[in-house]
């Protein structure tokens, strides 16, 4: 659909004459009246109007215009908009012009940031296999890759994959179906990793309103047009914030939400947030040394907070201003350590995890004070990868991957009890589709098995990747996409077969 056809659905509907809606402007086009108070009119300008790379970019009227007005990119005329059809041309212009536009917009089905759509690990959909072929899952495509811990995220037709090619860290754009490259930005790095492990970079994509967010292991944070990798901008965490690269580099996976963008840096901005549109710094917080943690965004004792888990311990924020609302000290017992596990938050209370000699802790709120409902270092150490919840119990990996072989185990979320564990499992991640485990295991295995505090039952397994395998894979619209150190695969787990 062309943008200009726009004008013509929408006039009779409007009473106005034919809209010219091709207009473009730079990145920052977007006036917020105060007095624009409709939460659909706002929230449509934000994520499709503002767009820098639209095709129908607009203006919302400010100063003496209409407070529900809209004016075209090119500035010069105002079209009012009659309140009772405000409801159904936001709605649908909102859907014509991501159409027109051909921007990526999350779906219910698609994996769009760290650890899939709500951030826990967990997969929505249904409609996956029981069983898989002999030899495995049927492999759609497969391609190298160059270095990171960075997991693939999936939007769309799209997947986005963050690697290190030769001394730049790339961000690229491949076709979800074929593997094919659309597009790619990349920017130099000297990253040098001083344990000699991989030099790509470790954090994992966001995807929002169109735009692709990701965090580079020097400290370089960057937004580029997510339908043709256009950089919009950048923030070099290294350079304005002092921000150290640690053991093992930064490797924060940004969480986009509310229109601003959430990494831990360290250095002395300690936890910060910048806008989603312009870059810009919005907050600054703490004193926190970064970690390897990624933030999430939770509902907690009635409020809604961003949770970083630092290498200090917990900070909850608010997402608005940056305001502390509370802090857990939760640090490993060991200099050399690193904490990587995201926090979980179940019914408001949060979960984290790191080995190193402490072990893990859930925290409730209790009279509007934060309380230790148990903690252990027997229970649940998770080196790098985050457990998954299901049904009230925790699934995840005990023990540290460099020192042994860790255990799998299945542990009750409210007490701590632990229900079964398969010792010496090996290290690897974890993903929650129904009431199925898909563990990828660190030498390329995956396994599907039951999600059941009764008994562990390993119901699939074959060999999708080489050895080498640490980042989480993304499951999308029925297919698997994971990585080893060198090389992607997309395989079928659908139980109808992906044509």
């Amino acid at each position: 659909m062309k943008a200009s056809l726009l004008g013509n659905i929408f006039s009779p509907v409007m009473g106005v004459a034919q809209i010219d809606f091709s207009a473009t402007l730079p990145s920052g086009c977007i006036e917020e009246p105060s007095e624009m108070s409709n939460p659909l009119v706002k929230r449509v300008a934000e994520e499709t109007w503002g767009r820098a790379d639209s095709q129908c970019v607009f203006r919302v009227g400010s100063g003496s215009s209409p407070p529900l007005a809209i004016r075209n990119a090119r500035g010069g005329i105002f079209f009012p908009i009659r309140s009772c059809f405000r409801p159904f041309f936001c709605l649908w212009l909102s859907i014509l012009c991501r159409i027109s536009c051909g921007c990526l917009a999350a779906t219910p089905s698609d994996w769009p940031q760290f650890l899939g759509p709500t951030r826990n690990g967990v997969y929505p959909g249904d409609g996956l296999a029981d069983s898989w072929p002999a030899d495995g899952p049927r492999s759609i495509w497969q391609r190298p890759i160059g270095q990171g811990f960075s997991g693939p995220i999936v939007v769309g037709k799209e997947v986005l994959l963050f690697h290190r090619i030769d001394n730049e860290e790339v961000v690229e754009s491949l076709n979800a179906a074929t593997g094919e490259s659309l597009w790619k930005n990349g920017i130099p790095t000297g990253y040098r990793d001083d344990f000699g492990f991989d030099e790509g970079p470790r954090g994992t994509p966001a995807v929002s309103s169109g735009r692709v967010f990701a965090f580079g292991a020097e400290g370089m944070l960057r937004c580029v047009e997510a339908a043709t990798g256009r950089k919009l901008w950048s923030v070099d965490a290294r350079k304005e914030f002092a921000a150290d690269k640690g053991f093992f580099g930064l490797a924060c996976s940004p969480l986009v939400e509310q229109g601003k963008v959430f990494v831990a840096i360290g250095g002395n901005a300690g936890v910060a947030a910048f806008d989603e549109l312009t870059g810009k710094l919005a907050w600054k917080a703490s004193d926190h040394e970064a970690g390897y943690s990624s933030p999430v965004l939770a509902r907690v004792g009635g409020s809604q907070l961003v949770i970083f888990f630092t290498r200090n311990g917990l900070l909850g924020l608010t997402p608005g201003d940056g305001k502390i609302q509370f802090e857990w000290p939760w640090r490993a017992r060991l200099h050399a350590s690193i904490n990587a596990s995201a926090p979980l938050v179940v019914n408001g209370e949060i979960f984290v995890s790191e080995s190193y000699g402490t072990g893990c802790l859930l925290l409730r709120q209790s009279g509007g004070k934060w309380n230790k409902r148990w903690a252990s270092d027997d229970v649940m150490s998770n080196h790098y990868a985050t457990c998954v919840v299901k049904d009230g119990f925790l699934y995840g990996y005990h023990g540290r991957q460099d020192t042994g072989r860790p255990a799998f185990r299945c542990v009750e979320w409210a007490t701590g009890q632990v229900r079964w564990s398969q010792e010496r499992f090996g290290a690897g991640t974890v993903t929650l589709a129904g009431n199925r485990l898909y563990l990828l295991h660190e030498d390329g295995r995956l396994l599907m098995a039951n999600a059941s505090p009764d008994r562990f039952k390993i119901l699939q397994e074959a060999q999708i990747l080489p050895s080498g395998v640490r980042a989480h894979p993304a499951i999308a619209d029925g297919r698997l996409y994971a990585r080893s150190k060198d090389k992607l695969v997309c395989l079928d787990l659908s139980a109808t077969p992906v044509k």
